[in-house]
């Protein structure tokens, strides 16, 4: 995973350094980088990826519930 940014003309330091590291965050660097600090067994890793599937689900379901509600009540 490459990333490149140009500073551009007359922009300031403290500027650039933010879209680097908005770029960075979108990309997911900073999470790959984190998760690759440290050995992971592979139980350990699956129950991790369990418990981040459950949570999804579960996010999708309260943001379904949510659109259903704004639906009824207009």
């Amino acid at each position: 995973m490459s990333i490149r940014v140009a500073a551009r003309p007359g922009e300031p330091s403290e500027r650039f350094l933010m879209r680097f590291k908005r770029i960075c965050s979108k990309s997911g660097l900073f999470r790959e980088i984190k998760k690759r600090r440290s050995f992971e067994k592979p139980s350990d890793k699956r129950r991790r990826e369990m418990k981040e599937r459950i949570r999804a689900i579960a996010k999708a379901k309260r943001r379904e519930e949510r659109s259903k509600k704004r639906k009824r009540s207009t």
